[in-house]
């Protein structure tokens, strides 16, 4: 088992259920409470309310063949429409607090590599089709296979990533980190010089000593105290000119003043646009041609079968369900879960919904059980009728919450074998390829690939499992993706 992680649930022990909603959701038997379940579904719900308006700004970004763009407040709808449905479903079913939203990176693959090829309609019947091939995945049992065949050391690395890769989303959608002049990144633009940052800076310092305290919401009350922060700072000196503006993308802080600050009916017309055009699916795909299908599908799936198994795998140990093996019970439920996502975005035309990493924010607040990701769910539900009062959370109040998460993340890092060549090489390349290139999924292809080969290179190929050699070969020819499409195109 994974080393302690300092929480509010350590001064607690397991004890008997209370009833039966307890029972089904193992609440008491994982040392939680319903206070505390609620607590930590309210923190990954703010940690993650930025996909409310991130998603619908990627996708409105480009537009399909057609020159058609979706509308931003109708995007907003069915983003927040889809986590909301998929997270409560994810927490009934699995009963793990894992959240799912509209996935970054996914989404811009959705709008950048995508659109520009097919009408819209024909984009998120895509998405239906290749959620309908992960969940075949999933019933057959090879998805949570390929689970099983990942090395314990490996799991332990993919999670440690996946912090590193909250980290750095913290620092860049914050402006801590961002792209410099001389050099790749700079700290701040020039310097830590505008109110964003002097709210983030504010942020994080209070997250770490209510962390350090122990207090109770630590995660949640940070991000309140940094959005009050925010206002105060904005209303005090956001008219001191250009060098203390308000320069980063999203929301300006501000208090609300009118009902259309705070309330809005939701604009679901976006449901059910895949349909438009039939379901000869031949017939719509006919211009693309089958070989680009194939190799969209084929790149969506890769994407969205590894980041959520680099996500749950990464906040399972960070909540210490996984056993001694790494392995986490009910792996099926939350794949198949993961899977409906997929099918329900594309079909309400929200892009992929997966297991969000931001569900450490709750699990940093005590949060073990599928309560949790109901109440992140019910909050999106209230987000599709209070979208704009949910963007006066800037990013800068919200983020400071990742960075924490992401250290605590990296706590169990000492579990893994660096002396063994094969765990070492393949957990350092797992843990730095996802924060360097923004992706789950290409740190677990490089791991899996440098794992399989130094296994070879020893002549010990027989300890690598079946799996992970056809695993380590699909992503191959994933990493290899545009030689491949040019010879065949």
């Amino acid at each position: 088992m994974n080393a302690p992680t300092p929480s509010p649930t350590d001064d607690r022990a397991a004890s008997a259920p209370r009833g039966r909603v307890d029972r089904f959701f193992h609440i008491s038997e994982r040392g939680s409470t319903f206070g505390t379940e609620i607590r930590g579904g309210l923190a990954t719900f703010f940690a993650m309310a930025y996909i409310i308006v991130l998603n619908p700004l990627i996708l409105n970004g480009t537009a399909d063949v057609n020159g058609d763009v979706l509308e931003v407040p109708q995007l907003v709808a069915v983003t927040a429409l889809v986590a909301a449905i998929s997270s409560i479903l994810m927490g009934i079913v699995s009963r793990y607090p894992f959240a799912l939203a509209a996935g970054m990176g996914l989404n811009a693959v959705v709008a950048y590599g995508v659109a520009p090829l097919m009408a819209w309609s024909d984009v998120f019947l895509l998405l239906i089709v290749e959620g309908l091939i992960l969940t075949v995945l999933v019933m057959t049992g090879f998805r949570t296979a390929v689970f099983a065949a990942i090395p314990g050391g490996l799991k332990i690395a993919i999670g440690v990533g996946v912090g590193l890769f909250l980290t750095i989303i913290g620092f860049v959608n914050s402006g801590f980190i961002q792209g410099g002049g001389g050099t790749i990144v700079s700290l701040g633009s020039g310097g830590l010089n505008t109110l964003p940052l002097l709210v983030f800076v504010i942020g994080l310092l209070v997250t770490i000593a209510l962390y350090v305290r122990k207090v109770p919401g630590a995660m949640l009350l940070g991000i309140i105290v940094s959005t009050v922060a925010a206002i105060v700072v904005q209303a005090l000196f956001g008219d001191r000119g250009e060098g203390l503006a308000w320069q980063l993308p999203g929301s300006t802080p501000s208090l609300p003043t009118s009902v259309g600050d705070v309330v809005a009916l939701p604009d679901f017309s976006l449901i059910g646009l895949f349909a438009e055009g039939g379901f000869n699916i031949a017939a719509r795909w006919s211009d693309v041609g089958v070989a680009t299908v194939v190799m969209l599908l084929f790149t969506l799936m890769l994407a969205d079968f590894f980041d959520t198994m680099g996500t749950m795998v990464g906040v399972a140990h960070q909540a210490e369900l996984t056993d001694e093996d790494g392995n986490l019970p009910r792996t099926r439920e939350v794949l198949a879960m993961d899977a409906f996502g997929t099918i329900f975005g594309g079909a309400a035309s929200a892009s992929i919904a997966t297991v969000y990493a931001e569900s450490a924010a709750g699990v940093a607040e005590g949060a073990r059980t599928g309560i949790a990701p109901i109440v992140t769910g019910l909050m999106m539900v209230v987000a599709t009728f209070f979208a704009p009062l949910v963007t006066i959370v800037p990013f800068e109040a919200a983020t400071p919450v990742l960075v924490i998460v992401g250290f605590m993340m990296l706590l169990p890092v000492g579990k893994i074998d660096f002396t063994d060549p094969a765990v070492g090489l393949a957990s350092f390349f797992a843990i730095v390829i996802m924060p360097f290139t923004y992706s789950i999924a290409n740190g677990i292809g490089m791991a899996f690939i440098v794992y399989t080969f130094v296994r070879l290179v020893e002549g010990r190929p027989r300890h690598v499992h079946p799996l992970m050699w056809v695993v380590s070969a699909v992503f191959l020819l994933h990493f290899a993706e545009a030689p491949i499409y040019a010879l065949i195109g």
